[in-house]
């Protein structure tokens, strides 16, 4: 009798043993219809590494043992090390393996931001906390190529393909990571407040650092872009780790971040004095020169929303399959089938912005594309991540209690889901940067009109949503207090008509119609009609 009673049933088994790629709809069909089967088919490895019970197990690993900082050694010398879990190393290294952090910049391949961005995208579904230092690494190398002796002197080494941890001088190193410090206590995202001085030494290009960085993104890296008042004002450096001589760089970590999530990642608080860097563009120039980091940034931001909405999707769906409740499956129950349509519209929609932002990378010279980069990017980073924390948590009360528990790996899911919203510039900032995109460049509002036009007749829903949106525009393109109205009207309507454009009817005709036409979206599993049963079982994962 002990014997039974302890026998579990009707217990759902985990979630392993399927291709993350090859299984999500929208990510196969974006990658396909943006890139090409070639592009699709290389990344099948990540697809199933990812989705592995080794990968779950090191993601879980690495955020319940989070990084530590030893700032002197046992004779009291100061060292500054951050040390991580064995996990951290793993996810790390099959990241960089798998080319996520900088290779696109060296490669030849047309769609190689495109294919990078579904591999971010899908292996960031094991571990969020390690895509911060990948995504450093990847949007440092736009900026270094502002100055092509600084780019000739670290790009190769960040474009590697090979992770080698530790501080070492970058020519002793088989591959390098970056990492960024923008932001100062007393102004955050107005970076315009930044009081660290940089003072020439009288060596061309060369300065010293006198001053602090209260969030400095991966402390532990190779090299840095930080921002700094030279005396021609506000100027952007590249700090190194250690110096070409093998001494290191002056800089104290004063402490790791306790965070509410991205617990396996290491954020800290630098102090400079003396600290050594070389101008990256011209003095006074810094935001200008950074602005292309910041721009990779916040599409890795809209890549890792996107990934926990379909993660906690993939979690929700596949517990509903299999879990049974009141005499029959969850996933057969109306509200419940209702709940997970309405979460895989949410994930369908953030997927495809996010590969349409993807691939307008690797068009980066075509003026449209570059256009839409410019606004839509915004307007992405505003929305997707907005949308992120109310999905997650839909999904994590889909597995009832057994979700609100650590090992279902949801907790985790739920304590990262509002980071993107804030890192990169929180909603106001990328609200109000769609003001600006809107009152500077017109182009970037003929690019959006055009993206969305391309589905006009299609889907009356969607008709009525532009029209309104560009009524909207024309009474309120100044107003400030309107702007998280305003991009969050563009963002829906931009992705209703990717979606009437690319996907399933059954998926865009109930997309358009719960999001376009007035209907609340306080609250998950409100959809009225539709084919919500086809939309679940095409976003349900599948384990062979």
């Amino acid at each position: 009798m002990r014997s039974e009673l302890r026998a579990t049933s009707n217990q759902t088994p985990p979630l392993t043993g399927h291709d993350v790629v090859g299984g999500d709809p929208a990510l196969r069909e974006a990658v396909l219809r943006h890139g090409s089967p070639e592009t699709l088919a290389s990344l099948t490895a990540l697809g199933v590494e990812a989705g592995s019970a080794e990968a779950r197990e090191h993601g879980l690993a690495a955020n319940e043992n989070p990084p530590r900082l030893l700032t002197q050694d046992r004779h009291g010398n100061r060292v500054d090390e951050v040390t991580f879990h064995p996990s951290w190393h793993w996810l790390m290294d099959r990241a960089v393996d798998h080319g996520l952090q900088a290779a696109p910049w060296g490669s030849p391949e047309p769609d190689a931001h495109l294919r990078r961005a579904a591999g971010f995208y899908a292996w960031s579904q094991t571990e969020p906390g390690h895509g911060c230092p990948i995504s450093m690494t990847y949007a440092a190398v736009p900026a270094l190529r502002v100055d092509p002796t600084l780019a000739d002197e670290w790009v190769p080494g960040l474009t590697s393909t090979t992770y080698d941890f530790g501080i070492r001088t970058p020519q002793d190193k088989s591959g390098l990571l970056a990492g960024m410090g923008m932001t100062e206590k007393q102004g955050g995202s107005d970076v315009r407040t930044n009081v660290t001085v940089a003072r020439p030494t009288g060596e061309d290009g060369l300065y010293t650092l006198h001053g602090h960085k209260w969030f400095t993104s991966a402390p532990m890296n190779d090299v840095f872009l930080v921002l700094a008042q030279a005396p021609g004002g506000l100027t952007c450096f590249v700090m190194p780790r250690v110096l070409p001589d093998g001494t290191r760089n002056t800089f104290d970590v004063v402490r790791l971040k306790d965070k509410l999530g991205n617990c396996s990642n290491a954020s800290g608080e630098l102090e400079f004095d003396g600290t050594l860097a070389r101008r990256l563009g011209e003095e006074g120039r810094g935001v200008r020169t950074i602005i292309e980091m910041v721009a990779a940034t916040r599409l890795d931001c809209v890549l890792g929303s996107a990934a926990l909405i379909r993660h906690s999707l993939a979690e929700a769906s596949w517990h509903a399959a299999h879990r049974s409740a009141f005499g029959g499956l969850l996933a057969d129950k109306p509200l419940m089938r209702n709940v997970l349509a309405d979460l895989s519209l949410e994930s369908e929609a953030a997927t495809a912005l996010a590969m349409r932002l993807a691939t307008a990378v690797d068009a980066a010279d075509d003026p449209h594309e570059k256009a839409l980069r410019r606004i839509a990017l915004p307007l992405a980073k505003f929305w997707v991540c907005k949308r992120t924390p109310a999905a997650v948590a839909e999904a994590l009360e889909c597995l009832g209690g057994n979700g609100y528990v650590e090992e279902s790996g949801l907790p985790l899911m739920y304590r990262e889901a509002p980071l993107n919203s804030v890192w990169e510039g929180s909603g106001n900032v990328n609200a109000l940067d769609v003001l600006r995109a809107l009152a500077r460049e017109p182009e970037s509002m003929e690019a959006w009109m055009l993206e969305v036009g391309a589905a006009r007749g299609a889907n009356r829903h969607l008709d009525r949503a532009v029209d309104e949106t560009l009524a909207l525009l024309g009474e309120n393109i100044g107003v400030e207090a309107n702007a998280r109205l305003l991009a969050s009207r563009m963002a829906l309507c931009l992705q209703g008509a990717l979606l009437v454009r690319h996907s399933p009817a059954e998926v865009s005709d109930l997309f358009c119609a719960s999001r376009l036409d007035g209907a609340p979206m306080g609250v998950f599993g409100m959809l009225t009609g539709g084919e919500q049963a086809y939309v679940v079982e095409r976003n349900t994962p599948v384990v062979d």
